[in-house]
């Protein structure tokens, strides 16, 4: 299927959305979050379901509902001293967990521990937390694409997007990631974003990721384009969550804010050709072609 075509534009359109991920993590994410929404050029977010400040998250989408909302299925905590797991009873899902309760911090952790039927379990969990709040997500996405761990837990993402009637974030290069051959686990009927943009940890380590940000929309594609963020405030909070973990850290998250915020790339965005979308003209073709 043409996305572009289906949306009403040309075939070799560039279609765009900026997305930040892990809203509910904490509080500082949260605020950056609201803050990059309503004052920067971010359109969509996703919400971390078993983490603290998911309530905070889940308040601010059912007061402001015309921005795309995701649930950011969550299998993983990568974190040296904060910790969270699943949503469900720890008896129900003891192969999502490490010895002390929590989830694991990799997808490796993932992949040769966890029970696809509890996979299931828990992400259903997940999922029906959200609706139960009133909340009509827009789609599902995965923290750490941590799904593509495994075939069968890609399997599981799919179905439940075909159950819940929502579209998944489904990417070559996130497959690839997370150690799936893509070639064997894309089949004709899957709606694939064309390119993910995220930033390297070597642009951060070098000083350059504000400028791989400034130069992003000259790298843009025909078809779907998704720019992955991850916004929060480089504060006590967010340095001590992500204590000896300066990937992904709170002073990356700082520039993924403040770059994202920034009259340059409102600029840049308003003079590249791509056209900004959201999940739910996504969701709305999908609907239309069943």
């Amino acid at each position: 299927m043409n996305l572009s075509k289906a949306l009403g534009y040309p075939n070799n359109t560039k279609l765009l959305i900026i997305h930040a991920d892990d809203a509910g993590l904490s509080h500082s994410e949260n605020r950056a979050t609201f803050q990059s929404l309503n004052k920067g050029i971010v359109n969509s977010y996703s919400i971390m379901v078993p983490c603290p400040w998911f309530y905070e998250a889940a308040q601010f989408a059912i007061n402001n509902p015309t921005y795309d909302i995701g649930i950011h299925l969550t299998l993983t905590c990568e974190w040296e001293n904060y910790k969270f797991g699943p949503v469900l009873p720890k008896s129900k899902v003891p192969s999502l967990m490490d010895q002390n309760g929590y989830f694991f911090k990799n997808r490796d952790e993932v992949r040769n521990n966890a029970d696809p039927d509890e996979v299931r379990k828990e992400l259903m969990a997940q999922i029906e937390k959200v609706l139960s709040l009133g909340l009509a997500p827009t789609h599902l996405d995965s923290h750490m694409y941590s799904v593509g761990s495994k075939p069968e837990f890609l399997q599981i993402y799919k179905e439940l997007g075909e159950k819940y009637d929502l579209p998944i974030l489904l990417n070559r290069q996130l497959m690839e990631m997370a150690g799936l051959d893509a070639d064997k686990n894309i089949t004709q009927n899957d709606l694939l974003v064309n390119k993910v943009h995220i930033g390297k940890f070597e642009y951060f380590e070098s000083g350059e990721l504000h400028s791989y940000y400034s130069n992003i929309f000259d790298e843009l594609v025909e078809g779907l384009n998704i720019i992955l963020i991850h916004p929060a405030f480089d504060d006590e909070e967010m340095k001590g969550i992500t204590i000896n973990h300066p990937n992904f850290g709170s002073e990356w998250r700082q520039i993924d804010l403040d770059a994202f915020t920034s009259d340059q790339l409102k600029s840049r965005l308003k003079k590249s050709n791509a056209k900004l979308i959201t999940w739910k003209d996504v969701g709305r073709v999908m609907s239309n072609l069943q």
